[in-house]
């Protein structure tokens, strides 16, 4: 049974540094296509950033020099580092793990970004 289980929310300053964790068990993190997602009240699920088992990486533009998405192998744990923060990144964030046809999330933590 997958699960994945995140870390890392909490209440932070514009300007600031968040860093996200989902530490996995039952699939092991590098076979895995890797996304955080956000979800901020009113509004459509968007993709953050992806990580692919060949270690290629992909932002949206609205996170692009900003975020970075990375893993831990021995650790079989996926990180999103969040700088620069800014107000209109508030939102709960989500992992998914993609792999053989399967999907599986984690359970959301909730980024808050105010002065």
């Amino acid at each position: 049974q997958v699960q994945l289980v995140e870390s890392g929310g909490g209440l932070e300053q514009p300007g600031g540094s968040l860093r996200l964790s989902c530490a996995a068990s039952g699939t092991i993190v590098s076979d895995n296509t890797i996304n955080w997602y956000r979800q901020a009240p009113g509004k459509q699920r968007e993709g953050v950033a992806t990580l692919t088992p060949y270690g290629t990486t992909i932002y949206a533009d609205s996170v692009e020099g900003r975020f970075t998405i990375s893993r831990d192998n021995a650790k079989n744990t996926v990180y999103l580092q969040m700088n620069s923060l800014k107000l209109e990144d508030t939102a709960v964030y989500y992992c998914r793990f993609a792999v053989l046809g399967y999907e599986y999330w984690g359970q959301g933590t909730q980024v808050t970004v105010s002065s």
